[in-house]
């Protein structure tokens, strides 16, 4: 496996790993991680759902800091 596959697989991985999180995320996290967006529609969520793929390793960072915090409840 030469150098481009590599990082062919390994974008394809994260950009996967990055779907499954944005799913996620766009449905359950964010109200978790942002208060203000409890009450935002599907419009909101789409227009963020690029980043949240893009940006997912720090988002899930977030997500776990915030739930150890609150004590699980998040």
């Amino acid at each position: 496996m030469n150098a481009a596959e590599w990082f062919v697989g390994a974008l394809t991985l994260y950009a996967s790993l990055g779907l499954a999180f944005g799913i996620v995320f766009v449905t359950a996290g964010v109200q978790r991680i942002d208060p203000v967006a409890r009450n935002t529609g599907i419009g909101f969520r789409l227009i963020i759902f690029p980043g949240v793929v893009a940006l997912w390793p720090a988002l899930l960072i977030r997500w776990v800091r915030l739930s150890q915090v609150l004590g699980g409840s998040s």
